[in-house]
C-alpha cells in the first residue's frame, strides 16, 4: 500500500510522527497539503515560544505529503536542501503548514511550506526545500 493510500484509508495514524505530534491531515491532493496541530506547552521553549524546529517539522510533512500526491508509485524523495524564514512567534491555539509544489524535473522537485494561523490571517514562516526523487 503506498503512503497515500495509507494516508487516505487511516488518516493521521498512518505516520507515527502525526500520532507523536498531534498532527492532523486537513487536506491533500494535485500537489498540494494542508497540515495542523494543536501548540501544546511542551513543544515550547524556555522563552515561553513555539520551539523553532516544530515550524520546520509541521512544514517538511506538509511538503512531503504534497509531494506523495504527485509521485509515481514506488518513488520515494530524500531532502537534498531546506531553508526556513520565521516571522511571528505563536505559544498556543492550532498551528497549520500549508504546502505546495513549486517545480518539478527529471529528479529533483522544489516544495514550499508555509505556517499559517488556522484561519490563514497570520504567517509564522515560510520554508523552501529541494528533495531527490529516488527509487
Amino acid at each position: 500500500m503506498s503512503y497515500i493510500e495509507d494516508i487516505k484509508s487511516k488518516g493521521s495514524a498512518a505516520n507515527p510522527y502525526f500520532g507523536l505530534m498531534g498532527i492532523n491531515v486537513q487536506d491533500f491532493g494535485s500537489g498540494e497539503a494542508k497540515l495542523a496541530m494543536e501548540v501544546r506547552e511542551d513543544m515550547l521553549n524556555g522563552a515561553g515560544w513555539l520551539q523553532g524546529g516544530v515550524y520546520v517539522s509541521l512544514a517538511d510533512e506538509a511538503m512531503a505529503l504534497a509531494i506523495f500526491t504527485e509521485l509515481e508509485e514506488g518513488k520515494g524523495i530524500a531532502t537534498v536542501s531546506e531553508s526556513t524564514d520565521y516571522y511571528k512567534g505563536l505559544n498556543s491555539g492550532v498551528l497549520t503548514a500549508k504546502a505546495r509544489i513549486i517545480k518539478r524535473t527529471r529528479k529533483i522537485i522544489f516544495a514550499e511550506g508555509v505556517t499559517c494561523s488556522e484561519d490563514g490571517s497570520t504567517v509564522y514562516s515560510r520554508t523552501s526545500a529541494s528533495f531527490l526523487i529516488t527509487g
